[in-house]
């Protein structure tokens, strides 16, 4: 039965549960209602960030890290011909995506720029760096981990098909 039967027939144009499009629908009222409630309290602040997200993320900074993928799948796409082919690309871009998420978050202290920080919060500056570095390592090590996995599952199954 494919999905277009299972569907009302007034939904069949839409192509998913009805439930999925009134979750949607909230989704989106929810974040015009929180816009327009930002909005009104600092519309100069909005718009700075709005026209910043525009003009620095598309721009400049997605062009730099599309370009950045295609160069790491350009240089790992040649391989031996006896390594076995597995999709390996998301297992190096969730790390790298979660730590620069955080390193942008968080860059100010991660860099010791905040100097009125430790004054106001009572808590030291020191060793963000350090914790940072030391999240984009589990990061990685557990990216690695379920890519060794992956592979050893396929080396398995690939191993049961040979004969």
């Amino acid at each position: 039965m494919s999905a277009d039967n299972r569907a009302p027939l007034g939904f069949r144009w839409y192509g998913a549960n009805p439930l999925h499009l009134l979750a949607l629908i909230g989704c989106f009222a929810l974040a015009g209602y929180a816009g327009l409630r930002l909005f009104d309290a600092r519309p100069l602040g909005v718009a700075v960030w709005l026209f910043g997200a525009v003009i620095i993320h598309d721009l400049m900074l997605f062009p730099l890290y599309a370009l950045a993928d295609r160069s790491v799948q350009g240089v790992l796409r040649h391989r031996p011909a006896a390594m076995p082919v597995v999709p390996w690309i998301n297992y190096l871009r969730v790390p790298v995506l979660l730590s620069g998420l955080l390193l942008l978050v968080y860059f100010p202290l991660i860099l010791g720029l905040p100097q009125g920080y430790p004054v106001i919060t009572g808590l030291p500056l020191e060793g963000y760096f350090e914790r940072w570095l030391l999240v984009t390592g589990v990061l990685f090590a557990a990216s690695a981990l379920a890519f060794a996995l992956r592979l050893r599952r396929h080396l398995r199954t690939a191993g049961r098909a040979a004969p």
